[in-house]
Formats: structure tokens, sequence, C-alpha cells
């Protein structure tokens, strides 16, 4: 069985786990069905993701549904139980709260269904794969990075994160933890990984913060939050931005000069990886316990290789 539409794929992706109602009947007769539970729909790395993990389910012949818990870390449980009571095949899931939604992976577990986790990183538990890139050692190389293409003189930088999520904590610890000497970190702020939050936090950052020069995202709604503060304030001649995930506002920044590099993931590929993952466990196969999916530092060297994603 093919993917249906986009309603009938979307249909799950509401605001709240107590949208999905134990009369979903989710068993295919002739296919597998497997779920994929999202952080948000907001940003384009996990649209990017969904993108990627639907094809995969239609190439095997696949039912995919996807949730959208709206950046609360409750929902994502709610719709791992509810799930479990529909019988589905397979769950793939991008934790908010990796300590939090273990109850819920051990559940689907003891129902023998399997789970695999992408991009946050679990704590030990019976999860089948965890798929995703090395996040601290990201930001360390970012961080390297600066320290490759700094001339000279002193770094004031601020950090705008998403205190919420335990990844983008993990990126900001791997990237502040390797800054070279010269670098002082002037403050972090929590962005909640949500787009007008980020935006608000980083004109505060700059307002607090006159002689800040550099501002590091730890995810897409900071990067452009970052961004957009910058440029609302005049300040593109002077600051300098690094952070995470492609946008088409971060390409132009990187051809005007001051976002200075970017770490592009790929969470298409992601999405597919677990898909795929999830239809070899359900068919009583084994994957690896890490599937890695390289990343690359984005600059005015190298930036027209991702134009095409946004066009």
């Amino acid at each position: 069985m093919t993917i249906k539409g986009t309603a009938s794929r979307m249909a799950l992706a509401l605001a709240g786990a107590t949208a999905l109602t134990a009369s979903a009947a989710f068993a295919q007769e002739d296919g597998k069905t497997f779920a994929l539970v999202q952080i948000n729909q907001q940003a384009l790395f996990f649209n990017e993701m969904n993108r990627g993990a639907e094809q995969a389910a239609e190439e095997l012949g696949a039912e995919l549904v996807i949730f959208n818990a709206n950046n609360e870390a409750f929902q994502q449980n709610s719709a791992i139980e509810t799930y479990i009571t529909q019988g589905v095949d397979g769950i793939a899931v991008v934790a908010i709260d990796v300590n939090g939604i273990m109850p819920a992976v051990e559940q689907a577990d003891a129902a023998g269904i399997p789970v695999v986790a992408i991009d946050a990183i679990l704590p030990d538990g019976p999860q089948a794969a965890q798929i995703g890139v090395d996040n601290a050692q990201a930001g360390a190389d970012l961080a390297a990075h600066i320290g490759e293409t700094m001339d000279g003189g002193e770094m004031s930088l601020g950090v705008v994160g998403a205190l919420n999520s335990y990844i983008q904590n993990v990126r900001r610890d791997g990237f502040v933890e390797n800054l070279p000497d010269g670098v002082t970190v002037v403050n972090t702020v929590d962005g909640q990984n949500i787009q007008d939050v980020a935006l608000n936090a980083s004109e505060n950052l700059l307002t607090a913060n006159p002689g800040m020069n550099a501002i590091y995202g730890t995810g897409e709604p900071a990067l452009m939050g970052a961004i957009a503060a910058v440029t609302s304030q005049g300040r593109t001649g002077d600051v300098s931005i690094y952070g995470w995930d492609l946008t088409e506002q971060a390409i132009a920044g990187i051809d005007e000069g001051y976002v200075e590099a970017v770490i592009q993931q790929d969470p298409a590929e992601m999405g597919a990886a677990a898909i795929r993952a999830l239809a070899t466990l359900a068919d009583g196969g084994e994957v690896e316990a890490e599937i890695s999916v390289p990343v690359t530092i984005v600059t005015q060297d190298n930036v027209d290789e991702f134009r095409s994603l946004f066009e």
C-alpha cells in the first residue's frame, strides 16, 4: 500500500495526543504501518525528515502516520501509548525529553513494537537503533572552524539555544567547550525551539550586549531568530552568525557575509533511514545500534552545493 494523500498522511499531525483515538485502526492487510513521532512541523529540518520518511515508506509499500507534538514532551508520550494500542508495526521518535520518553519506549518494546530514535540521543533502553549525527562532535568541529578562520582579535559570542531540547544542549556544550582562546561566551538565551521566541531572545541578547560580535544558534529556529534580529537591528556588518540547519535566509546571509558557517545535516536521510530500519525490524531482521548520517559545515566556499534545496 502506498502513502495516501497529504490529508490522510497528516491526519494525526495534530496539536495534541488527545487527537489520536483508539478507533483509528492502522493495521493494514497488505502492508505495514509505521509511526513517526515528531517535535514540531515549523522547522524545515523536521519537515525534511518527514519527507524522507514518507518517501521511504512509499518505496516499501508501507503506511506512515506522523504525529506533531508541537514542542510538548508529554504529547509524545501519549502518542506512543496510543500507537501501541492501535498496533502499529514500528515507531520512530524524535524525542523532546529523552529521559521522559523512556517509559513509553519501554511500553512499546513490551508490546513487541520496535522503536528507533532519530536525532535526540536516548539513554540506554530497549530502543533498537539511534539514527542521527554526533551532535557534540559537530559542535566541536564548528568551534574548530572558528579557530581556523579567526583573524586575530577577540570574539564576544552569545548563544541562542533551546533549553528544553536535550540535543540542542549537547550541541551547545560541544561547541562552547571547544571554542578557541580569544572567544568569550557572554550569555545563553532560550529560544525554546520556536522561531518567534528565538527572535525575541536574540533581540534581547543583542540589546543587553552591545559589544557582542557573534551569535551561535543551536537549531534552525534559533538560527532564523538570530538572523532576523541581527538584520532588524542593522548589525549585519558587525555580528557574525554561526548555527545549525540551512534555510533560504541562512544562504542569503552566507552570500552577504554575516552568516559565517552553518552545520547542515541530512534530515531527509535520517527519516528514510528510520523507516528502513523499522521495516527490517518488523520483518524480524536486525539493524546496527547506531546509524550515522554525516554533516557538512557550509560556508561561502561550498554553499552552491546546497542552493537546490531551496529552489
